[in-house]
């Protein structure tokens, strides 16, 4: 088995799709053109039945980068693998990306139909929308939960109607990585060469990107993922923490992905510019705390080797350099070390003068102090030993 990993981009269907993350066809496009550069392998560009702004986006990203492989969502039935396909339409790698609904309580209370009435939707859709396209993907919403003969049967039978990707989705969040790598080994020996096993895992219980990487171990060669990790409720699995996890810990994961990573960070950002929030500071990767160091014992640390503390590089995702956060936890080393960056050469008198009046003022701040108000307080100290001397 390859040890290669497809990264599937939903940034621009699942988590546009939730509160808050709405944007306009423009905006996508400006997002597409950085996941394009990212390197994604599939971008999920909408739902195009849903709304006119989903069909526009799909078809305008379709023209926009024909050279990318472009996904459109549908549910299995006629109508949605239709639009879909038309939206499409420009696109040189297009994929239509479908859908049903396979356990138990979705059955019962969503659709009301048996699980029998579900394969045969299933394999229906797939068979129309490879009238349409070469390369098809079917998703069984809710996999998770399905029951596991259930769903090795309906993938068995999407598989033969011509996809060639089938996706097991952790819809709602609920599985562990234990049970979901079962599953999903269970599902990659059924299907073995004949299609790629992708997965699909949301956060609810903040195990997305575990139950992913667990996933890849049983045999997943496909994840479906979000910059900034967001999407429906507590979002998708993240992109930068799936990518980062597989090329930092490739001694423990031998898998790689095309992704550039020095595009990571830029591609957060400009997801926040574009919808209504970003992502808490202390964020894995991309957050504003993610390489910056305010306890001393750190500080001194990461002055000394900067690996003691930073297990990446800084440069690897985009951020220029980790930083030195001053504040009341941080020490001498950090304190002379920004003095200097500033032009000031300190003598020990001079640091240690500073450190006590920087103590002083920060033990009461609740957050650090700015770079002009420590030249203040070094001015303050040389001003003390000068007169101090006369």
């Amino acid at each position: 088995m390859s040890d290669r990993v497809y990264i599937f981009d939903t940034t621009l269907r699942d988590g546009e799709q939730s509160p808050g993350c709405s944007m306009t066809v423009p905006e996508k496009l400006r997002m597409a053109r950085k996941l394009v550069e990212l390197g994604v392998d599939i971008l999920e560009a909408g739902f195009p039945i849903a709304s006119e702004g989903d069909y526009e986006a799909v078809e305008a990203v379709s023209r926009e980068f024909p050279w990318a492989q472009v996904a459109a969502l549908a549910r299995c039935s006629t109508l949605d693998v239709e639009r879909a396909a038309r939206a499409l339409a420009h696109a040189r790698r297009p994929r239509i990306h479908t859908f049903i609904a396979t356990s138990d309580i979705h059955l019962k209370y969503k659709l009301k139909k048996s699980q029998q009435q579900a394969l045969d939707e299933a394999v229906a859709a797939v068979e129309l929308a490879r009238q349409h396209v070469d390369d098809v993907e079917f998703s069984a919403e809710d996999g998770a939960r399905t029951e596991p003969e259930f769903l090795e049967k309906i993938s068995r039978a999407v598989v033969a109607a011509g996809a060639r990707t089938v996706n097991i989705p952790d819809t709602v969040g609920y599985s562990t990585p234990k049970e979901y790598g079962l599953l999903i080994g269970r599902i990659a020996r059924a299907l073995g060469d004949c299609a790629v096993v992708s997965v699909h895992c949301h956060d609810d219980l903040g195990l997305a990107v575990a139950n992913s990487l667990t996933a890849i171990e049983a045999g997943a060669r496909q994840v479906e993922c979000t910059i900034n990790g967001i999407g429906e409720r507590a979002g998708n699995c993240s992109l930068e923490e799936i990518v980062m996890i597989l090329k930092t810990r490739s001694d423990t994961y031998p898998y790689h992905t095309g992704i550039h990573t020095e595009h990571l960070y830029s591609a957060s950002e400009l997801l926040s510019s574009l919808i209504t929030f970003g992502p808490q500071p202390n964020k894995a990767i991309v957050g504003r705390n993610a390489f910056a160091h305010e306890a001393g014992i750190h500080q001194d640390g990461y002055l000394k080797e900067k690996t003691t503390y930073e297990i990446i590089d800084p440069r690897t995702v985009g951020v220029p350099e980790g930083k030195l956060v001053l504040g009341k936890h941080s020490g001498r080393h950090a304190l002379n070390e920004r003095a200097k960056q500033m032009g000031f050469e300190l003598s020990k008198d001079e640091l240690n003068g500073l450190y006590h009046r920087f103590s002083a003022v920060a033990d009461h701040r609740k957050k650090g102090l700015m770079d002009e108000e420590i030249v203040a307080l070094i001015r303050e100290g040389q001003q003390v030993l000068r007169v101090a001397a006369d």
